[in-house]
């Protein structure tokens, strides 16, 4: 907790830019009846039956101190999404000299996912670009990947949505819209902050 709270209190620079990374699924959903539309003192009103219609996955990575986001959504959250999804990073940052990356530790997120998909030379280059820093088990709000998703899901995604292609379209709408308001995040939590409202994490050591 603490190495991520350190990174957080790093000032900006263009050649070490510190990213957050998140994934998270989304349903989709149809409705089965038509909504009846909004009238003068009634909302609009949805019946409480839908019907599935799979799942996508939503990728995000936010430079908090810039208000710069890349999102993707994909069908499936695999090391292959992953690994591609990181090269896509690396290359918007490519004037970069290594990009501070912090995530959760999900099976996925490993250095070998790279691997597994590029050749050993082009695995390599992508590794290299970054330097991964993990949120601990059960500490994945240290992430500030985790409130863009959740703003994103307020802003646009809070609704039934059947195709993953009108996803795609919305998500990429949110995303400009986020990234010309320079959106940032104004983290406050600190590791002074830590040792005094989480103290009980912290091990007693007897003088």
């Amino acid at each position: 907790m603490e190495m991520v709270l350190d990174v957080y209190k790093r000032p900006f620079d263009p050649r070490y830019p510190v990213v957050c990374m998140d994934e998270s699924p989304k349903q989709l959903i149809a409705e089965t009846r038509t909504p009846i539309p909004a009238s003068s003192g009634h909302p609009i009103m949805y019946d409480y039956e839908y019907r599935r219609c799979g799942m996508c996955n939503i990728f995000i990575a936010c430079e908090p101190l810039v208000g710069k986001r890349i999102v993707k959504i994909t069908e499936r959250k695999t090391k292959k999404d992953w690994a591609c999804f990181l090269e896509e990073i690396a290359n918007q940052y490519k004037g970069a000299e290594k990009i501070t990356l912090v995530m959760d530790n999900l099976n996925t997120h490993v250095p070998g996912s790279f691997y597994e998909i590029f050749q050993p030379d082009k695995a390599k280059a992508i590794w290299d670009r970054f330097e991964f820093v993990y949120t601990p088990k059960h500490g994945s709000w240290l992430n500030m990947a985790e409130i863009e998703l959740n703003v994103l899901t307020g802003q646009c995604l809070n609704r039934r949505i059947d195709d993953i292609e009108f996803v795609r379209k919305e998500v990429l709408a949110w995303q400009k819209f986020r990234d010309n308001k320079n959106a940032k995040i104004n983290w406050q939590f600190t590791t002074k902050d830590a040792r005094i409202k989480l103290s009980r994490l912290y091990p007693t050591i007897e003088s």
